[in-house]
């Protein structure tokens, strides 16, 4: 059995926010939060609409409509996108499949953070092979910018996110009607790191209350951001190295095969070497999305459209889906591309 992409759908809204706009904000340097976050501009959500449904539903519709796909003949609905949505403790993924009018699948999530796409491909590809599901429809959103606070210089690595939604359609035996054929896939956790970003309250162990409000305990923070840097910095360039490679492996090829790599936005120096050490150009074999920011696990979404509109990915094109989400999991997974 083959497990093959038939769509592809992404959303982003309409307002935004430069990086220009930002510095000034944050009272960083333009240049800094440009060359260096990366970030010319991000598209931001109001107050009062895009909620994590809102755009998870359009990205889907444009990816049902892509794969021509009505939403009744979806088996399996997995959300993987930001846990901060709508509300807490509540199933986004029942939502947009009431939403789609999606009445026969079964509607469920996965929390990877900004891991989560090549890890939901895995997931959904596993499933299909082994249940009685045919269809399945991936949707993710993220809108966390409204968690980052620019006058905390300590959470400035963050200071790219941005907002948006995307969603697969993912078939069994797809045939011809294949985007993308979905081959292999590897990941690693390094729980070292599962406290070094957090949103200090919200949770059990400190309610919600008028002083964890005053406080703006309810932005995300990086408690200790020299000691996170010192001991991310040796570890994440051979982790990246080390899934790509797996997957690769497995899906029974090497590094000299790759064509392409959606690869999550973080600061453009090192997205650029990520992709040297794999042996491509970052001009040509992937894209910067420095007109989006980070946009969790919609990144790899959006860097394929633009790969696709900016004739940087073609038909035949081996593709590698690779990310990383706080907490710490690299994850990557291959593709052939189609077209």
């Amino acid at each position: 059995m083959t497990v093959g992409i038939t769509g592809l759908g992404t959303y982003v809204p309409p307002d935004t926010i430069t990086g220009a706009e930002i510095a000034e904000i944050s009272g960083i340097p333009e240049e800094v939060v440009v060359e260096k976050m990366g970030v010319t501009e991000k598209h931001v959500c109001p107050r009062d609409g895009d909620h994590a449904t809102d755009m998870a539903e359009q990205a889907a519709r444009e990816a049902l409509a892509d794969a021509d796909v009505d939403p009744t003949a979806v088996d399996l609905l997995l959300y993987h996108g930001s846990e901060f949505k709508d509300h807490v403790v509540w199933s986004a993924a029942a939502a947009i499949a009431e939403a789609l009018g999606a009445e026969n699948a079964y509607a469920t999530e996965s929390y990877t953070l900004c891991a989560g796409a090549p890890i939901a491909l895995r997931q959904a590809a596993a499933q299909l092979a082994v249940e009685e599901t045919d269809t399945a429809l991936l949707v993710s959103a993220s809108r966390e910018e409204d968690l980052v606070d620019y006058e905390d210089e300590d959470a400035s690595f963050m200071f790219n996110f941005g907002s948006g939604a995307s969603a697969f359609v993912v078939e069994a035996d797809p045939g011809d009607r294949a985007r993308a054929t979905v081959h292999e896939s590897a990941a690693e956790t390094d729980g070292s790191f599962a406290d070094d970003v957090v949103m200090p309250a919200g949770g059990s162990k400190r309610p919600p209350s008028e002083a964890t409000v005053r406080e703006g305990l309810h932005a995300l923070q990086v408690p200790d951001p020299d000691g996170m840097k010192e001991r991310l910095g040796p570890v994440s360039l051979p982790a990246f190295r080390s899934v790509a490679d797996e997957a690769l492996s497995r899906s029974g090829f090497e590094r000299t095969d790759l064509d392409f790599v959606a690869l999550t936005h973080m600061k453009r120096s090192f997205h650029d070497l990520v992709l040297e050490e794999l042996g491509l150009d970052p001009e040509r074999d992937g894209y910067y999305l420095d007109e989006y920011g980070h946009v969790q696990s919609v990144d790899q979404a959006l860097a394929v459209e633009e790969g696709l509109a900016d004739g940087r990915l073609a038909d035949g094109d081996l593709v590698c889906f690779l990310a990383a989400g706080t907490g710490y999991t690299w994850a990557a997974t291959v593709l052939r591309w189609h077209g």
